[in-house]
């Protein structure tokens, strides 16, 4: 009778030790695995941070026994997403400084960096995020009020894109400005033989440069911050686009040391102490970090009407902005990085600016070929010019927010015919088969669903306007989502190991409390993350 009453234990011990082990077991869930027939899992197997399997329910509760498990309870499973265009390391600094983003107006900005100058009472006041196109007076300031605020502490507050800034006298003082001083590819703003503050594009620097370097600490800080509120919301993956090479070292030994596990796709900016850096080393490739290409700046933005035209403004008239730097030297970037075999990222905003940057491309590139050299933002292109993006294989990398965020005064800028070809995502999407999404944050919000939303609906959060904006260039769904995922993951040459859910790629992947494929359109920015995973491992849960 032992014997008997002893075969069920028997069973049961056989059975489990038939079943393979592994670290995460993740069933009951609906698992958009974004792979080339976009199909939906139930269950999905986990082992040393990499997929072994998805499946059913019952094939993998079957097949494998987990040291944990997650029971999704019917909730929505993706790949966790990757913002392909923003500025991580910008962001994680920015937090520590006065945040002026949805002021409305000059003296909100005034009022909100009064308040920030008590609780920060050393050093220089920094600030960023004013727009003025918010404000009912859409014209830059000047910096008065700042000068009989802090006559004896410098400011030095950014515009939202960081293409505009404005300084008060103490800080011009300190960096020996004066009124008719001339730059390439910047503006410094005099009015009646006088600074008004007002710096854009490479003006900036004269000031910037001045403030002291940020320490290790704050540095630290600063990232650790933007990975916590980054993995809040799902991303796993951000392209952090225009870096020293220092910081991207502060990254790996972060990396390193277990503090930071955000995966990062790193750019290093246009410069020689970067180029020697990364040409005497080679392209960096660690799980976590991948250093591969350089930002290249094209021209400025179109809010502070520094991106470069084909013809004036419609409201500025005799204005056509300006490039950042002569030709020559975007093509001479082309010319060493292409026989480098580097990757090469260039901002352009005006289609002045891409089409110099489209033919710079060409002629290098020559035709169809796998160096996906990027156009980041891609923003305003001449109706001749699309073409050149599918003809040289050249990947438009867009933020689909600026479009819902410049919309209101867009056209005002470019005129009626001009701005059909601006933020005309649908149409880049046409060239290649395939797009990268970003947010650009902190120019934009961080979230991935305001970059879905803006990318699918084309409204703003109130639901303007009723039939969306220039509706023929929004992206489906499907498009949407893999611009976030797989595309983005192949801008940076890393489809194959992230992007989907598939066996062999790292478990990077986010639960949501909604399906963002098949939710109402009201309900997208209501769209919550329950928990991020990296590598296997839970970074974040709500």
């Amino acid at each position: 009778m032992r014997i008997i009453y002893a075969l069920p234990l028997l069973l049961l011990v056989t059975c489990s030790a038939s079943k393979e082990k592994i670290d995460l077991l993740v069933h009951h869930a609906i698992i958009y695995t974004v792979d080339s027939s976009f199909s939906t899992a139930e269950a999905m197997a986990i082992k040393d941070g990499k997929i072994l399997e998805t499946g059913s329910n019952e094939a993998l509760l079957k097949k494998y026994e987990a040291n944990e498990t997650l029971d999704a309870k019917g909730q929505f499973i993706y790949p966790g997403f990757i913002d392909a265009h923003a500025h991580f390391y910008s962001y994680g600094l920015g937090l520590q400084t006065a945040d002026l983003t949805g002021t409305d107006s000059w003296q909100a900005i005034t009022d909100t960096l009064r308040s920030f100058s008590q609780s920060h009472p050393d050093g220089w006041l920094i600030g960023r995020g004013w727009d003025q196109n918010d404000w009912e007076e859409k014209e830059f300031p000047d910096n008065e009020a700042l000068n009989t605020l802090f006559p004896d502490r410098p400011v030095l507050l950014s515009r939202i894109d960081g293409h505009a800034a404005i300084a008060n006298n103490k800080a011009l003082q300190m960096a020996n400005l004066k009124p008719g001083i001339i730059i390439t590819g910047g503006t410094v703003e005099a009015r009646n033989g006088k600074l008004t503050g007002i710096l854009v594009d490479n003006a900036i620097d004269l000031v910037s440069r001045i403030i002291p370097d940020p320490s290790a600490q704050q540095i630290k800080q600063g990232l650790l911050d933007a990975q916590q509120r980054c993995f809040a919301m799902g991303l796993t993956t951000i392209d952090d686009c225009g870096l020293p090479y220092q910081v991207a070292e502060m990254m790996d030994r972060l990396h390193k040391s277990g503090e930071l596990k955000m995966r990062l796709y790193v750019m290093l900016s246009d410069g020689k102490a970067n180029f020697d850096y990364l040409f005497a080393k080679g392209s960096v490739k660690t799980d976590r970090l991948h250093i591969n290409g350089f930002k290249v700046y094209a021209d400025g933005a179109l809010g502070s009407r520094g991106a470069c035209l084909l013809k004036p403004y419609s409201d500025k008239p005799n204005w056509s902005g300006f490039l950042l730097s002569a030709p020559e030297h975007f093509d001479s970037v082309a010319n060493i990085l292409y026989n480098k075999n580097f990757q090469m990222c260039t901002h352009a905003i005006g289609d002045s600016g891409n089409r110099t940057i489209l033919n710079t491309y060409a002629k290098y590139l020559k035709g169809p070929n796998d160096r996906r050299w990027r156009i980041e933002h891609a923003q305003v292109v001449n109706k001749a010019d699309f073409a050149l993006f599918g003809q040289y294989s050249i990947i438009p990398s867009v933020q689909p927010t600026h479009a819902t965020s410049d919309m209101y005064w867009a056209e005002q800028r470019l005129g009626p015919d001009r701005v059909r070809g601006a933020y005309a995502f649908n149409d880049l999407l046409k060239q290649n088969g395939w797009i990268p999404l970003g947010t650009d944050f902190p120019v934009e919000d961080i979230s991935p669903f305001k970059t879905f939303f803006a990318a699918v609906i084309r409204k703003d959060a109130k639901g303007w306007p009723a039939n969306g904006y220039q509706i023929e260039n929004a992206l489906s769904r499907e498009a949407a989502l893999r611009g976030m995922t797989i595309w983005a993951a192949k801008s940076n040459f890393e489809e194959k190991e992230k992007g989907s859910l598939e066996k062999g790629k790292v478990a990077d992947f986010v639960l949501l409390n909604a399906d963002i494929m098949k939710a109402a359109e009201g309900e997208l920015l209501q769209v919550n993350v329950q928990k991020t995973y990296v590598n296997g491992e839970k970074v974040f849960e709500r």
